[in-house]
């Protein structure tokens, strides 16, 4: 009896998805949050009767053969690399990219990590940080003086003082992308780590090579959508049951093989 295993991988599978759909509503308010895709690919087969082999009763070539197949495995949980829609904040260090590109962060480690939330903040020395207190590469520091910050769509950073109509030049900030930006590692906390499979960071200034540009004022929303994820949980809900109703129906058919006299 095959189908016991088969449908306990079928049952797995949509209990993994559930568990993907869940991560994606628990995070519909995260800032710049892409929803995740569960993906999944047929386990191998037991060949029974191999197709092309010649039939030994008339030496004709079988055209299909018998493949028995074993169930099911997950082969990637991807994500959905699409524009949330912007909000807008009015905070003066809330920018948004519109289009591809990341944010760079300095780990206490030393190691890079990349984001999109642009809820940055500053701290006690004027230093601009994300929300965890990491700061900003390049490292912009804004003077105490300082009556407010425009940044434009390009990334530069201007102060504006009491005494001075012309704002002053503090730095620029850069985005980075990736050749594939789904092979990005996630680590929590909005912050990703390059890896092989995402390739090397490619940074530039926004609006350049391909990079997006950056809006203040604005924060990019969870690009999740609540009615898909559940229209997809409730798909998942039902292959679960029906996985379940196989298991069932084996057990019966064992049941009735042992009562046989």
């Amino acid at each position: 009896m095959r189908a016991l295993a088969i449908a306990a991988t079928g049952m797995s599978a949509q209990q993994m998805r559930v568990e993907v759909i869940s991560n994606n509503l628990s995070n519909m308010s995260t800032t710049g949050y892409n929803a995740r895709r569960a993906e999944f690919a047929d386990l191998h087969y037991q060949q029974i009767a191999r197709a092309g082999t010649i039939n030994a009763a008339n030496g004709a070539v079988l055209p299909t053969g018998v493949q028995l197949g074993l169930g099911v495995r997950p082969s990637a949980i991807s994500m959905q690399l699409s524009q949330g829609a912007l909000s807008a904040t009015g905070g003066d260090l809330d920018v948004a990219i519109e289009g591809a590109g990341y944010l760079e962060v300095t780990l206490p480690s030393g190691e890079a990590a990349y984001t999109r939330d642009g809820g940055l903040k500053r701290t006690g020395e004027g230093q601009i940080v994300n929300s965890d207190g990491f700061p900003l590469t390049p490292d912009i520091t804004i003077p105490a003086e300082a009556r407010s910050v425009s940044i434009n769509a390009e990334g530069e950073v201007y102060a504006y003082f009491q005494d001075g109509a012309e704002g002053q030049l503090l730095g620029q900030l850069t985005l980075s992308n990736f050749t594939n930006a789904k092979g990005l590692e996630a680590i929590g906390g909005n912050l990703f780590l390059e890896t092989e499979a995402s390739g090397p960071a490619l940074p530039g200034a926004p609006g350049q090579d391909g990079l997006g540009t950056l809006r203040q004022g604005y924060l990019e929303d969870s690009s999740v959508d609540a009615v898909r994820e559940i229209t997809e949980l409730i798909e998942a809900q039902r292959g679960y049951e029906l996985n379940a109703k196989v298991i069932t129906a084996v057990d019966q058919m064992l049941a009735a093989t042992t009562q046989v006299r």
